[in-house]
Parts: structure tokens; sequence; C-alpha cells
């Protein structure tokens, strides 16, 4: 591979950490496409996305910075500054007339993202609305990768049965509604004490960064929610969170949002939840050496079964702005006349 990542970096929403990382008083460090950004909680609950360094000398918020009350106080001279920004003073009262850069910031079912464009503009679009299901268990990892790389593995059905050992099929063409992207497929498994199960798996892409996986879970009355988030940290460099929610489907049935669930309810969604984390992420580390050393095609000779994977490239044009102009790197493919209208 060349020194030049073969993709620069997309513009979208990316998770930086999940809401438990940060309760109140904590500040963490996240990086994000070669930087890092700092996250933290006043004492009352307010989330903050910030640029690292204090304005006065450069100290690092997130190398030994605290919370005191509502305000981020610098770990070098003591300088606080308000959810606002604003420099609220110093030890001895000495207030800075520059604040702090913050950062687009929203959280969705226990998941922080932050904003990223690609010339520093604000956000073009919002992410999905919250669905009121909490991860239960979750991975970390990293990929030497894109992210879009990584979303195209939600439309290379082709590479799922021969890498995985998945019978996974698309049953309608995709659907496209600006920066989402929605994948209908069924995958037949197999699960333990249910032996081999067909699961209708709608998947979601919410811009290159997110990725959520839908699926009904036969015999046990519960729905599973899977997110697989691309995070780029470096050039083809992308750290990877895999987070699985589970939770009752029908209405009125303890276990469901609003609903107070047994103990016996809280565990058995854990125990569902971390055996859906095991499955996908052991698919996850298939896929991670075969990502390291492929290399990235412009123009990849597609074959029948496999027109989705043109439609979500150009799909994927919108995040890069002046750069998808750029045909070397951003081509459809070449695929045969039967691929296109298969």
């Amino acid at each position: 591979m060349t020194n030049a990542a073969p993709l620069p970096y997309p513009s979208g929403w990316f998770c930086v950490g999940l809401a438990r990382d940060v309760p109140p008083g904590r500040v963490r460090t996240a990086r994000l496409m070669g930087e890092d950004v700092v996250l933290y909680r006043t004492r009352r609950g307010t989330l903050r996305a910030v640029g690292p360094h204090c304005p006065h000398l450069g100290a690092h918020f997130g190398a030994g910075g605290t919370v005191r009350g509502e305000d981020l106080v610098c770990p070098f001279h003591g300088f606080a500054f308000g959810p606002d920004g604003s420099c609220t003073g110093a030890p001895d009262g000495t207030r800075l007339r520059a604040g702090l850069t913050h950062n687009h910031l929203a959280e969705r079912d226990g998941i922080l993202y932050v904003w990223r464009g690609i010339a520093g503009e604000p956000p073009t679009w919002e992410l999905p609305p919250p669905v009121g299901a909490v991860p239960l268990a979750w991975w970390r990892g990293e990929v030497l990768s894109h992210p879009q790389e990584v979303a195209e593995n939600s439309v290379d059905f082709r590479h799922t049965a021969v890498l995985h050992g998945l019978d996974t099929r698309e049953t309608a063409p995709p659907e496209i509604a600006g920066p989402l992207f929605t994948v209908h497929q069924r995958t037949t498994t197999r699960f333990p004490g249910l032996g081999a199960v067909s699961l209708e798996q709608p998947v979601t892409l919410a811009g290159l960064g997110s990725i959520q996986v839908v699926a009904e879970l036969p015999g046990l009355g519960r729905r599973l929610r899977v997110w697989v988030l691309s995070t780029p940290v470096a050039p083809w460099r992308t750290a990877v969170l895999i987070a699985v929610a589970v939770g009752r489907r029908a209405p009125g049935v303890p276990g469901v949002p609003g609903v107070l669930a047994s103990a016996a309810d809280r565990a058995a969604d854990r125990a569902a939840a971390w055996v859906a984390l095991r499955g996908t992420v052991r698919v996850v580390k298939q896929d991670r050496p075969v990502l390291a050393h492929k290399r990235y095609l412009a123009q990849p000779r597609l074959v029948p079964g496999e027109r989705s994977i043109g439609l979500l490239r150009r799909w994927a044009r919108q995040f890069y702005g002046e750069e998808a102009g750029r045909a070397e790197l951003f081509a459809d493919g070449a695929p045969t006349e039967e691929a296109l209208a298969d």
C-alpha cells in the first residue's frame, strides 16, 4: 500500500464512544481523523465535545483536566471554561478573552457521535432519532481500512458465504433517502438452542460511520439491534465499536421501554446481547485481515448479483464534497451488462 490513502476522510457523524464512558464529572479523549476530541460531562449532566488544547498555553484537557461543577478546568494553570466555551476565570481571578472550540455532538441510544465536515462546515444532515434501546454489550477494535470499505461489506453478499459461512441474500433493492442507505436481506444462521434460524435483517447506513442491523429473534419474543460504528482515526485506520441492544418486541411486555423488567428479563436480555455480540465480532475479526491487505479498486469488475455495490458507491459520493469529482477515486466500477440488469 502506498503512503497516500486511496480514499480521503468522509464527512458525517462518527462515533466517539458510549455515553457510559463519560459520566458526570468525567473527562475523556477520543480520536477522530488524526485529531483528539475531548469529551466531558458537567455535574448537572451537560455533555460537551471540545478542542483538546487550552487557548492559554496549549495544555491538553484530556491529560489531567477536571470538571468543577459546570466548568472544564485546565490542568496547567487552572483556567476554567463554562459549557458555552467562555473562560470563567483562573484561581487568581484572571480571565481569558479566548474560549474553547466546540464540536457538534449528538447522543443517540447511549452512543456519542461527533460531526466532521469536509471544510469545517456545520452538520448538513441529522442522525435518525433514538429508538429507545441502550446497548447491553459492546466490543472495540480496529481495522486497517476505511469506513467506506466497511460499509461496502453490508452489500457484498458473495463474501458472506465464502468468508463467514453465512447464507445471506438480498430480498429487495436498497432504499436511498439522502444520507440513509437501507439494505434488505435475509440471513440463515444458527443460534444455541434454536438451531438454524432465518432472520429478516434490514440494515441501515447513516452516512459512512454508522451501520444498524435490526432483527426479530423468533421464539424469544425479542428484537435485536446491532450497531457497527466506524470512526476514521488516521488515514486508512478505522476504529470499530460494535454495540448490541436486546428488548421485547411486543408493547406491554416486561422489558420494553417504559415498563419495569424483572431481574430474569434483564439477565435474559444481556445473555442474548452477548451471544449476538460474539457472533458479530467473529465476523469482524474474519474481515479484518482481508481488509488490511486488500486494495481499494476504483474500477472493480463487478459480476451479476453485485449491483448494490455500485449503488452504494454512488450514494457515498455525497460525503466527499468536491473530492467526489475525482473519477479515479469514485468510479462506480465496470460491471457487465448482466450485473447492471440483475
